[in-house]
């Protein structure tokens, strides 16, 4: 005697309906990217044909994202607000030159980056050559700051200064920010496997910094 099968109940059944939910979500998610992407190249266009209205749009757009980069380069609330409005401004006497057919942010980040690095460099040559020796002995921390240091924040601390400026950027991008390695690799011009590689440097200068302090051996 044969029972009658309940398709709907059956687990091939629930597979292919769940593929099916996946499917259609990725699609939809796919097609709403592409309308974003078709209306921003729609925006920029006008922003090339000099409207000052949609390059405003613009500015409001990236503007948050745009300062969180550019205080994570130069760890100062002011001179980041004046590099993004320099970088926004940069950007706009470059953009006639921007290919509608590529996304904005990439370009636009890696011009916040860039500039920013600059910046960086050049404020720490000055601040070199503009302290005097009394001042960098009084920089020397007091013994009260010393205590209130933590062994582990002294050890993280000196593991990041010992990576290069661009490298320090890419793991605070990366561990901080939670932005992709395709995204910091379209910012910082640089393929995606230059990018894991610093991350995994990066990596390993820390877990060796602070595996005293975990009591492990620290071999290479």
């Amino acid at each position: 005697m044969s029972c009658p099968v309940d398709v709907q109940s059956a687990p091939v059944w629930g597979v292919a309906t769940r593929v099916s939910a996946v499917v259609e979500s990725s699609a939809a998610e796919s097609s709403e990217s592409e309308r974003a992407f078709a209306e921003e190249a729609a925006l920029l266009a006008r922003v090339q044909r000099g409207d000052v209205a949609a390059f405003d749009l613009v500015v409001r757009r990236y503007m948050r994202r745009a300062f969180a980069i550019a205080d994570r380069v130069l760890g100062h609330r002011e001179d980041a607000e004046d590099l993004v409005q320099d970088a926004f401004l940069t950007a706009l006497e470059r953009i006639a030159s921007f290919d509608l057919s590529r996304p904005f942010g990439p370009w636009f980040f890696r011009i916040v980056v860039n500039r920013g690095l600059n910046a960086r460099k050049s404020r720490a040559i000055r601040r070199t050559e503009a302290m005097p020796l009394d001042t960098l002995e009084a920089a020397e921390p007091s013994p009260a700051g010393m205590y209130d240091r933590t062994e582990i924040r002294e050890r993280f601390q000196a593991a990041l200064g010992g990576l290069s400026q661009r490298q320090r950027l890419i793991v605070e991008l990366a561990e901080v920010d939670g932005m992709s390695g395709v995204e910091i690799a379209s910012m910082l011009g640089v393929s995606q496997g230059t990018v894991r590689w610093h991350l995994h440097m990066a990596r390993h200068a820390l877990r060796k910094a602070l595996a005293p302090l975990r009591g492990e051996r620290n071999d290479e």
